[in-house]
């Protein structure tokens, strides 16, 4: 009786070891399929991050270039604007300066007229 339970034992152990076996020759395929994909789906994934990457740092490449533009332009203007300032500063100077002249000719016309109309009346009253 023994021996019948032991042989027994040994049989279920036996058949034990092999349904683990098998099981575990399954997963491997199973798991080895699946590092494959896994692999594949990484390979893919990193190929369209590095596509990103390139197509931000072109993005990226492209606003340095505006911006690089905008500014130049902007000094460009702001040299054009001061060189515009500067001659408005002149054209004030000088339109300051016609309307003192303008105002003492206006004076001289003034006095001028003050005296033909003196040598007028002396005129007049030589002819008296």
């Amino acid at each position: 009786m023994r021996r019948g339970i032991f042989i027994s034992l040994v049989l279920v152990i036996v058949l034990g070891i092999v349904v683990y076996l098998r099981l575990w020759a399954i997963d491997y395929t199973i798991s080895s399929q699946d590092t494959q994909f896994i692999r594949s789906q990484f390979d893919l994934a990193n190929k369209e991050a590095m596509d990103e990457s390139a197509e931000w740092r072109l993005k990226y490449d492209e606003e340095v270039k505006r911006a690089t533009m905008c500014v130049k332009e902007l000094i460009v203007i702001k040299q054009v604007f001061e060189k515009k300032v500067e001659e408005a500063g002149d054209i004030n100077t000088k339109l300051t300066m016609l309307q003192k002249e303008n105002i003492g000719l206006l004076d001289r016309v003034e006095s001028l007229n003050q005296e033909l109309e003196g040598e007028k009346l002396k005129c007049s009253l030589r002819q008296t």
